[in-house]
């Protein structure tokens, strides 16, 4: 690159899990320096480990990206589309616009970060600039560590370090304007791209239920605040109140940033005691500890955090109760409307999701990776952190998990949390008839059969040879 190049080549932003404009790092820096940009986003589906998103983040991204585009083609910016491996993308499309500089914000996925590095020293060793920056996390896990230096382990200690850390930078506002690029770039369209589904379209679900995109983010954090974040501690458990924010699908596709959420509930409840939105942020803080966990153990989705859980004795899978399952005909309402709710609308409140998860891997004696797959599937929220360390957590096995003993009743769960059966009655049509499934499982006989096989693990003593529950439907 000729050394005036360096100094007047176009920026390349490249987007990836921040489909926004407010708050973007990256975007920022580009406009700092002040030389044309070029937006880029690449659907990367075949670089060495990368995880391909399920079915409904799917749709999501093709929706998020429509809103992505629309808001940069108002400044006069085109957003690229580009599918492949994205260190071939990048340094090609690098090279042929003779940028000088490229900028992204970082991911933290241990297949993210080697295809993210080997990005960087390819662009370098041309001799352009290439820098990431701090988009996703208040609090960059290598940042937050125990007195001895090693990553935490328990959520309390985490956070407490983290909120006695720096304060969380204030969010960068959103262009007014951008310089565009005048040469003329191929694209692929989100059509080539058939992220929504085409055979059967299960998606009329997710329509209804969202919207998704930058200025409906802000939206939803703004009714939150003002509408719902008073009776947050007092009523996040109940499944039937709509009190949660309904942020997380924002969240994990980047149309806002949790320094915008930080900032936003603390400036809303200034001078007041709030315990909503300490409650809120503590929320938060368990997206940055999963964050921090994945980040110094990458094979979370896949392997046991505590590596003892190894010797769990999992029973051969069964294919009918897990299709019970995934379907929400268990016979346990609780579970069902839960199960439902997440097929029609891509999501399931926080409480439903420990009791449907804690069935499936201490009720059922499923293996908790067959229902992460399935959440990763089927979530629009389906995050690579939180999603493999909430199901680590309900199972035992991950990083401050719930206790081996703690077995959710589906049915004293119901009974608590949904007293006026408004949540089960909206998610179950056929509920109080005959059509309503009969209990595929006894609890308490795989109660005790849970209790058995973590015994087991903790080597108290051998398993009981009807360890596996008896499914009756």
């Amino acid at each position: 690159m000729l050394e005036a190049d360096r100094d007047t080549g176009p920026s390349i932003v490249w987007f990836r899990d921040d489909l926004r404009l407010a708050d973007h790092p990256a975007l920022h820096h580009a406009v700092t320096r002040g030389a044309p940009v070029i937006a880029v986003y690449v659907l990367d589906e075949q670089s060495p480990d990368i995880r391909p998103i399920g079915r409904a983040s799917r749709w999501w991204l093709n929706s998020s990206l429509l809103s992505l585009t629309a808001s940069l083609e108002a400044l006069g910016v085109p957003l690229i589309l580009r599918r492949g491996p994205a260190e071939e993308i990048i340094t090609d499309l690098a090279a042929s616009t003779n940028a000088a500089a490229v900028y992204w914000n970082r991911r933290y996925g241990l297949a993210e970060r080697t295809v993210d590095a080997a990005i960087k020293t390819a662009l370098r060793d041309a001799g352009r600039d290439a820098h990431s920056f701090a988009g996703t996390l208040l609090f960059e896990p290598w940042t937050i560590s125990t007195g001895q230096g090693n990553p935490y382990s328990v959520f309390t200690p985490f956070w407490r370090a983290c909120n006695a850390a720096a304060l969380p930078r204030n969010p960068f506002p959103a262009p007014s304007s951008l310089d565009a690029w005048s040469g003329d770039l191929p694209t692929d369209t989100l059509a080539d791209w058939q992220l929504e589904p085409r055979s059967h379209d299960w998606a009329d679900g997710l329509r209804a239920a969202w919207q998704p995109g930058e200025a409906h983010a802000h939206a939803r954090l703004h009714d939150f605040l003002t509408e719902s974040l008073g009776t947050y501690a007092e009523q996040r458990d109940l499944p039937a109140e709509k009190v949660t924010s309904r942020l997380s699908p924002h969240l994990r596709w980047g149309e806002i940033s949790p320094y915008q959420v930080w900032h936003a509930t603390r400036e809303a409840t200034a001078g007041v005691t709030s315990p909503g939105a300490t409650r809120f942020l503590t929320e938060i803080g368990w997206r940055e500890f999963s964050y921090h966990v994945l980040f110094h153990a990458p094979q979370l989705a896949t392997e046991n955090w505590k590596t003892d859980f190894n010797a769990f004795p999992w029973q051969p899978l069964d294919t009918v109760a897990l299709e019970a399952w995934q379907k929400g005909r268990t016979g346990f309402p609780l579970v069902d409307a839960g199960m439902r709710e997440l097929w029609r609308t891509g999501t399931m409140h926080n409480r439903v999701r420990m009791v449907t998860a804690s069935f499936l891997t201490k009720n059922l004696l499923i293996d908790w990776r067959e229902g992460e797959r399935w959440f990763w599937d089927t979530l629009v929220d389906a995050d690579p952190a939180s999603n493999p360390a909430s199901w680590q957590w309900v199972a035992g096995s991950g990083a401050d998990a719930s206790p081996y003993f703690r077995v959710f009743n589906p049915q004293l769960q119901f009974a608590k949390f949904d007293p006026k059966e408004a949540y089960v009655r909206a998610n179950i049509a056929e509920w109080g008839t005959d059509a309503y499934p009969e209990p595929i499982v006894d609890l308490g006989e795989t109660r005790r059969a849970a209790l058995a096989a973590y015994e087991y693990v903790k080597g108290a003593r051998a398993p009981v040879g009807s360890a596996s529950p008896t499914v009756t439907g």
